[in-house]
């Protein structure tokens, strides 16, 4: 017996440390904890505003665009209106989207306050203490674990966010552009998204806080998103805008209530603070 515990993985006892206790998590997300202050509805509203992100009302609208695109639809005309099968394929996309996407951000939400949280990392502020938390779990690897997971997903977020960025520019200013052109046919789509990147690089140069300044950007998302919300509601809900295609009365409601809730926790924070 002795043996066995001499043999025991340091990583194990670690994990075993930090495992979450599972009663107190099922009855914390069903009964969350709800206080009135400003850093509880900050952290709300960011949280709101990484699931509704303003940026992917046009990134995902414009990639339905260049899906039509591609399947000949090459005019305005001929991309009026939407088969049932466009339909499906839109809320199957949508559905297993959000389904997964919230899944992720529930375990992160849930990792993250089992370890670092719980071992007292409460104010990181950058990317090496984060990697230094990891210390305890993956031993000296912890800077090559938390780099790749950085890389990744910076791989994932810069040309979403770059290229959100530069589809909003360019329906606003109507101008042509799209991921699908080459850079000479489309130099205005794509100044803006090489300007996001460089202003984002600049940023990390300038010695700013960069996970403050995520969490900001996430409240800032949160905030502008209500009015996005119920205009895409009302034109969605607006019988001379999509004709026989209108919501029903379940998602119209749902469309308000979720408008009505990111606007009072807007509200709310920025009365409180």
């Amino acid at each position: 017996m002795t043996e066995k515990l001499q043999r025991r993985s340091p990583v194990k006892d670690v994990l075993e440390e930090l495992h979450p206790r599972w009663g107190q998590v099922l009855r914390s997300t069903f009964l969350p904890h709800i206080e009135l202050s400003s850093t509880y509805l900050a952290t709300f509203v960011g949280i709101l505003g990484t699931t509704i992100s303003p940026y992917l009302f046009f990134l995902q609208a414009a990639q339905a665009v260049e899906e039509e695109r591609k399947n000949g639809k090459l005019t305005v005309e001929s991309r009026r209106g939407s088969s049932d099968e466009d339909l499906k394929a839109a809320r199957t996309d949508v559905l297993t989207g959000m389904a997964y996407s919230n899944a992720i951000m529930y375990f992160i939400i849930l990792t993250t306050g089992a370890t670092l949280f719980a071992s007292g990392h409460r104010d990181i502020a950058t990317a090496g203490q984060a990697a230094e938390a990891l210390r305890p779990l993956a031993g000296n690897l912890a800077y090559i674990l938390f780099t790749i997971g950085l890389v990744g997903t910076g791989m994932l977020a810069v040309p979403v966010l770059a290229g959100s960025a530069a589809y909003a520019v360019a329906e606003g200013m109507d101008w042509e552009g799209s991921l699908d052109d080459r850079p000479p046919l489309s130099t205005k789509f794509y100044g803006v998204l090489a300007a996001a990147v460089v202003i984002g690089l600049a940023l990390d140069f300038l010695g700013l806080n960069p996970v403050r300044m995520l969490f900001w950007a996430a409240v800032l998302n949160g905030v502008l998103a209500p009015p996005l919300v119920v205009l895409v509601t009302m034109l969605t809900s607006d019988k001379t805008v999509m004709d026989d295609r209108v919501n029903k009365p379940i998602y119209r409601w749902l469309g308000w209530l979720t408008a009505a809730v990111m606007s009072a926790a807007a509200i709310g924070m920025i009365a409180i603070s």
